[in-house]
């Protein structure tokens, strides 16, 4: 528990330092990817409460979430048909 909360004490204090940006073309497709990502998250937490954490699992299903999401907004974009609101209704 401790490592989780230094963890994320590094990575606001990091934020906040480095002057990261991005275009904002690119906003729907990043907030679609990190609902996705924090799906992810919270499904590991809770398997490892339930004993039944996996690695590999998380690790497929945190990078394989986050791009399909990304995916499904871009292709939804393309064709002028909202496809991220299947993201948001799957993984909000």
């Amino acid at each position: 528990m401790v490592y989780a909360l230094v963890g994320i004490l590094i990575g606001a204090i990091v934020g906040f330092l480095l002057p990261f940006t991005y275009n904002t073309a690119y906003t729907l497709y990043i907030s679609v990817a990190i609902l996705a990502s924090l799906d992810s998250v919270f499904g590991g937490v809770r398997a490892n409460l339930e004993n039944t954490f996996d690695t590999k699992i998380f690790i497929s299903g945190f990078f394989g979430n986050a791009i399909l999401a990304a995916f499904l907004a871009y292709i939804g974009d393309r064709l002028g048909f909202p496809l991220y609101y299947a993201a948001i209704f799957t993984f909000g």
